[in-house]
């Protein structure tokens, strides 16, 4: 039986999205009638999202899918800042050109979670620099900076943590909580916003910005957040060996990103498939309740569905056949990652060009250790050297370390110059 009024809390409370919430019965009554405009931040920090944000992308897209409107904000003007929770040390302060390149980058992934248009319930993406960039530095004292206790400032966790570590927070961080509030202020003028959603260590910033709300006379407004996702490991969800695991194609491959999702511990697959995808609960739980071999099965799903959310079902199939023809079939697929390298080169430099191994030193370790392949060959000597007679006939090597990892290697093209007369 249904335990809220409206689909978008059912949803999320079945799908495993909700940490806390300032007020359900109030929240749940919006949502129902099709009145909830939710938004969520987004620094521009990097030039793509990474799975990291995937979460918050999937509450806008539940709140839009069940009649609600969304508002991804662009962090254009925040991103100058820098938030200060959950870390030990300043951001760096980036220029205004990389925050507009990254700004661009990570507006790609959106369109494929959001209908943005000129509808009413259409999603819309604005920045904070729009507004927050023609401040006036008295007028904000006066009008916003007085509503702020410093003594309750100073207790936030962002900023307690860091002061108890003895860690240095800076005077421009430390208003970063101010800004953040008057966001929600503002989008409650300009877009009718009530509800402010992000991660569990946004609440003390969100319950600022409501509380901002009610001293500058907007409508009530509400609070959401999500759990921090980890991994059964313990491990935080997101990050590898490799690094963070981005949603734009040309930081990470729909292969690679497949991949990741194939690799999920067996304990994850069920809470993954409700927090990644939209496969009905229904066979969510005939996945989750596999066995043995079996789950490989629900992994495959789970890869295919999460691959398709971000880079299209067209990109998830040929990711899903890539790598049936790696595994199963012991071949050189053509839609594994491929790298460009001159001929001939050394199996280290190739080993660290291709991003399977960190450094020589690393590419030694695993190549001592049997995990280096050449053409499913395995390679003992570090000294060993790739040639033009490795390619294949589609004119491609196989590299691989482990049983997982694989890319093609394909030769430099060399264009002559014509002679001078």
């Amino acid at each position: 039986m249904a335990q809220y009024k409206s689909d978008f809390l059912n949803t999320l409370a079945e799908r495993g999205y909700i940490h806390q919430c300032s007020d359900f019965a109030g929240l749940d009554a919006l949502a129902a009638a099709g009145k909830a405009v939710g938004y969520i931040g987004f620094d521009c920090t990097a030039a793509s999202l990474h799975v990291g944000s995937l979460v918050q992308i999937m509450l806008l897209h539940w709140l839009q899918n069940t009649g609600n409107k969304s508002i991804a904000l662009m962090g254009g003007g925040t991103t100058r800042v820098g938030d200060p929770s959950g870390k030990d040390e300043s951001r760096k302060i980036l220029s205004l050109d990389d925050i507009e390149t990254n700004k661009t980058g990570m507006k790609q992934v959106f369109a494929k979670f959001l209908k943005f248009g000129s509808n009413p319930k259409d999603a819309v993406m604005p920045d904070n620099a729009e507004w927050l960039t023609k401040l006036n530095w008295i007028e904000m004292l006066r009008d916003v900076g007085k509503h702020f206790s410093v003594n309750r400032m100073l207790a936030m966790d962002s900023v307690k943590l860091r002061l108890d570590r003895e860690h240095e927070l800076s005077f421009i961080e430390f208003n970063y909580m101010v800004l953040q509030a008057y966001d929600f202020v503002e989008l409650a003028k300009r877009e009718g916003c009530n509800l402010q959603m992000g991660g569990s260590d946004q609440w003390g910033n969100i319950v600022n910005g409501i509380d901002l709300g009610r001293r500058m006379g907007t409508h009530q407004l509400y609070a959401l957040t999500t759990p921090l996702i980890t991994l059964a490991s313990g491990a935080k969800m997101g990050k590898t060996a490799a690094g963070a695991v981005w949603l734009n194609a040309d930081m990470r491959t729909p292969y690679d990103y497949w991949q990741f999702w194939r690799n999920t511990e067996d304990a994850d697959v069920g809470r993954f498939l409700k927090l990644f995808t939209k496969v009905p609960l229904s066979e969510v739980a005939k996945l989750e309740s596999l066995g043995g071999a079996e789950i490989n099965e629900a992994k495959k799903i789970l890869a295919d569905q999460a691959t398709a959310m971000v880079h299209g079902a067209e990109a998830a199939g040929l990711a899903s056949e890539t790598a049936r023809q790696t595994f199963e079939e012991g071949g050189t697929a053509e839609g594994l990652p491929t790298v460009i390298i001159s001929l001939p080169t050394s199996i280290l430099l190739a080993l660290v060009s291709a991003g399977l191994c960190s450094s020589n030193g690393d590419a030694k370790r695993n190549i001592a250790g049997g995990a280096v392949k050449v053409n499913d060959a395995a390679v003992a000597d570090d000294k060993f050297v790739l040639s033009v007679a490795a390619l294949n006939a589609q004119g491609a090597i196989k590299l691989s370390l482990g049983k997982k990892k694989h890319v093609l290697l394909r030769q430099s093209q060399v264009i002559a110059r014509p002679l001078l007369g």
